[in-house]
């Protein structure tokens, strides 16, 4: 109890304090520990557990092959992608999130994109490796229907260096199944935005209104 409301604590105290410093790792696969250099950049990550390796193979997967979860599970095996805001496909949003924020990028706090049907807005999670907290603040049509997760990078030299990669996750906090259908509600005439809309609706349905389990 006390490790969680100190956990809880120190994620408002991070999102208050947001900094700009820059560091970073690589792309492979996620069976092994990882720390490559470049650019200035210095991403680790670490290996994912067994347990947890094992745990996603008899789960149904996503397009991608990868494990799809249960709500209540925290602890999860997931595929990243790295994207940066100079890239062709965002350029239009410059360095704002979907959320109309500025894009975070510092030594404790970084920005994430994904299908908000499977990961709401405000989700924090940390990757096994590394300090910081990623906070789910963004979404991309190539995410819908997955669950991979877009990792913000401030440069297409760093994306590039974290690549693609399986790493594990620990969900710390959930971010809001209503925000997220609130903010999508008014852009449904992207496909992508109405397909997680939808989803959360039926989510929303079911008597999962919020995700703050």
């Amino acid at each position: 109890m006390h490790f969680r409301f100190a956990l809880s604590a120190l994620v408002a105290v991070l999102f208050a304090s947001c900094g700009n410093d820059i560091a970073l790792v690589s792309k492979d696969r996620a069976r092994h520990a990882m720390k490559w250099s470049g650019g200035g950049a210095d991403y680790t990550t670490a290996a994912p557990s067994s347990r947890v390796f094992s745990a996603g193979r008899s789960k149904p997967k996503d397009k991608h092959g990868m494990p799809l979860y249960g709500h209540s599970e925290r602890v999860r095996f997931v595929r990243t992608t790295a994207y940066t805001c100079s890239e062709a496909d965002h350029l239009q949003y410059g360095s704002k999130n979907a959320t109309g924020t500025p894009l975070k990028y510092g030594s404790r706090v970084r920005s994430a994109a994904a299908d908000w049907s499977v990961y709401p807005v405000g989700t924090v999670f940390k990757i096994k490796g590394m300090n910081q907290l990623f906070v789910i603040d963004d979404y991309g049509s190539a995410l819908t229907g997955t669950g991979t997760i877009d990792i913000y990078t401030p440069t297409k030299s760093h994306m590039n260096t974290w690549g693609r990669r399986n790493v594990e996750i620990s969900i710390v906090q959930w971010g809001s199944y209503e925000r997220s259908a609130e903010l999508l509600s008014k852009r449904t005439h992207h496909s992508h935005c109405r397909q997680m809309h939808t989803a959360i609706q039926h989510r929303i349905g079911g008597g999962s209104r919020t995700a703050m389990r």
